[in-house]
């Protein structure tokens, strides 16, 4: 019993590769509980491709090496949903609007992590290798067999018991898979190198290339080598070699050499081959004659290099490995096509057709494998920014940047690689077109209170009730009132001013039909909900990570404050006396505008700036002051 309910339990985990039962009984015709036998013989690919043919031996190494160099990194989850509009913008053909694109998305999908148990991992995946070998371990084994195994070890008991320590590149051309049948086709693995080791399936994370063949044995389940398709090329290429050093070797003779009389026997033959061979063949040996008493002849029945397009062959066999990889021939010192416009598209191609879908392959196989035993909102990345060819023309960029006044000056430094301000709080803010000002209406107040105007110098006759002196003062009301624009009355002979852009409209609004006589006069407000909408952001963002994290892990913040950041969340009303305490708190806490070094990746630990944000932050700092002041005036 206890086999089955392992066997049930093996099916259910989310990172287990077995197919449902009615499917495997239509694939799987043949499948028994033994090995499944790969009937690629991927020790072909490797001694007569990467170990004999020095075009392979390239294109692998060149891929390996090129994917090596580009950074990985370990992200926590924001947003799911952002997530996935991420990795289809990513998944696809990449450029430098793409990744510029992308790099945005990014930031609302993910938030970086430093030093994780799960970076530390793979910068060092076992003893005996870093990560550039391991990961040209597995895309070399990757590009000659279709397959990549990786084996993890993980403690059997202890705190770190279900979280991978050890990370091992297996020799993909001395692997099987083991079944156990319809129920189980891939129960384990066997590894036969000096002997034959058996291993879980949950311990083995197999990586493969797309495999067309289903024969009801289970062969599909390996992956299909690239040199499979071109092996036709690959032998071209070896034979051109081969042929191309004996003709090197016997001076591009190939005949039959006689002598006249006819009178040599088998044994004289062979003796004069061998002088042959040692006083001819070879380079040393090139221009040298050969002196013989016999009268000899020469018949030529071979093909010199020339007649046999020996080069052109060769050179054709190297394109169509190269078409086969997805490598541009340029790369490898193709020097008839290489130019300098050339090579930096033959490098781009390089990177968007052979080594990013590599790399986005792997990614996709380790989050679904490794990273769940280190967290669940975990993922890993890697970083496509630093890839030079991918960058388009820097003037372009700017150019493009520039215009893009809907985002902020931090997510142009980010798209254009020069890392995130995170000194100055107003890089975060948006910028319209219009001189350039703060969408959050920061500099906007500040300017408004610059116009140096003493609104209690105006003339007033008397005081009544949403009855103004000055345009100034109704458009205040106005936005009190959740109404738009002003309109004015002459009232013996002297213009007045009321709230909404109409008399229709202010009495539609107010439920009363009133005419300007019967108003009382005033010249203050006594509530203002017109506080920029970037102390409202603030707020929220304050109250979404109490949301999310819980009150025992966002301390900041007294139970004033959260009433305060409640108001300005749903853009409530502010009396004169509430905007003024607002003003005070601003000033005397401003020291904590800024996150705290300590809390750079955790922000809403960080009590004071919790606290100072609970009251609106630095959007609220001008508009609070001069309200205050405007009123004490």
């Amino acid at each position: 019993m206890a086999s089955i309910f392992s066997r049930v339990g093996n099916i259910l985990k989310k990172n287990f590769q077995n197919t449902n039962t009615e499917f495997n009984k239509i694939i799987y015709n043949y499948l028994g509980q033994s090995i499944v036998w790969n009937a690629e013989n991927d020790d072909t690919y490797i001694k007569k491709g990467y170990m004999f043919n020095s075009t392979v031996y390239s294109i692998v190494n060149l891929i390996a090496k090129t994917a090596s160099n580009i950074p990985f990194q370990i992200y926590e989850v924001k947003n799911k949903n952002e997530l996935k509009k991420y990795k289809a913008m990513t998944s696809g053909f990449m450029n430098g609007n793409i990744l510029h694109k992308s790099l945005l998305q990014r930031k609302h999908a993910l938030a970086e992590l430093d030093n994780s148990d799960l970076q530390k991992l793979l910068e060092r995946p076992n003893p005996a290798q870093s990560y550039s070998s391991w990961i040209q371990e597995i895309i070399a084994f990757g590009k000659l067999t279709g397959n990549r195994y990786i084996y993890g070890i993980k403690p059997e008991s202890g705190p770190n018991q279900n979280k991978w320590q050890e990370l091992y590149i297996l020799p993909s051309q001395s692997v099987e898979i083991n079944s156990n049948g319809i129920f189980e086709p891939v129960s384990g693995y066997s590894l036969d190198y000096s002997g034959q080791y058996k291993i879980d399936a949950e311990d083995i994370c197999h990586i493969k290339d797309f495999n067309p063949f289903y024969d009801g044995t289970g062969s599909h389940l390996y992956g299909m080598s690239p040199l499979k398709a071109g092996l036709r090329s690959l032998d071209t290429n070896n034979e051109a070699v081969t042929t191309g050093v004996k003709y090197l070797q016997n001076q591009t003779s190939r005949g039959v050499l006689m002598s006249d009389e006819g009178d040599l026997n088998e044994v004289q033959a062979q003796q004069l081959k061998d002088k042959f061979r040692q006083q001819y063949q070879g380079s040393d040996n090139a221009g040298d004659i050969i002196i013989t008493p016999k009268k000899l002849s020469w018949v030529n029945f071979g093909l010199n290099a020339t007649d046999v397009s020996l080069i052109q062959q060769y050179n054709a066999s190297i394109k169509d490995l190269c078409n086969i990889y997805q490598v541009p021939v340029q790369l490898l010192n193709n020097t008839d096509t290489s130019t300098y416009n050339n090579m930096i598209e033959a490098k781009k191609s390089l990177y968007q057709n052979a080594v990013i879908p590599e790399l986005n392959k792997i990614k996709d196989e380790l989050n679904r494998w490794l990273v769940p035993s280190f967290g669940e909102n975990l993922y890993l990345d890697f970083d496509y920014s630093n890839i030079a060819e991918l960058q388009e023309e820097m003037d372009s960029v700017v150019k493009q940047m520039g215009s893009a006044w809907w985002t902020t000056p931090n997510e142009k430094r980010q798209a254009m690689n020069y890392g995130i301000d995170e000194e100055n709080e107003e890089m975060n803010d948006y910028y319209i077109p219009a001189n350039l000002m703060p969408l959050s209406n920061d500099v906007i107040e500040e300017e408004i209170k610059s116009i140096d105007i003493d609104y209690n110098s105006l003339p007033k006759e008397e005081i009544r009730n949403d009855v103004y002196t000055t345009s100034q003062e109704a458009q205040l009301r106005a936005n009190d009132l959740g109404c738009i624009g002003t309109h004015s009355h002459t009232e013996d002979g002297q213009t007045i001013y009321m709230p909404c852009a109409s008399h229709e409209d202010y009495e539609r609004i107010t439920s009363r039909e009133l005419k300007p006589g019967d108003h009382e006069y005033t010249s203050k407000q006594d509530s203002y909900n017109n506080y920029p909408q970037g102390a409202t952001n603030n707020a929220k963002r304050m109250l979404e990570w109490r949301e999310k994290y819980g009150r025992d892990v966002v301390k900041g913040g007294t139970e004033v404050g959260w009433k305060r950041a409640n108001q300005l969340a749903n853009r409530e009303s502010l009396s004169i006396k509430t905007i003024k305490r607002v003003n005070s708190f601003l000033a005397r806490h401003q020291d904590n505008a800024k996150i705290s070094q300590e809390y750079r990746n955790e922000p809403w630990k960080d009590r004071g700036y919790v606290a100072y944000n609970l009251w609106g932050g630095k959007s609220m700092v001008a508009w609070a002051k001069r309200i205050s002041e405007r009123d004490d005036s």
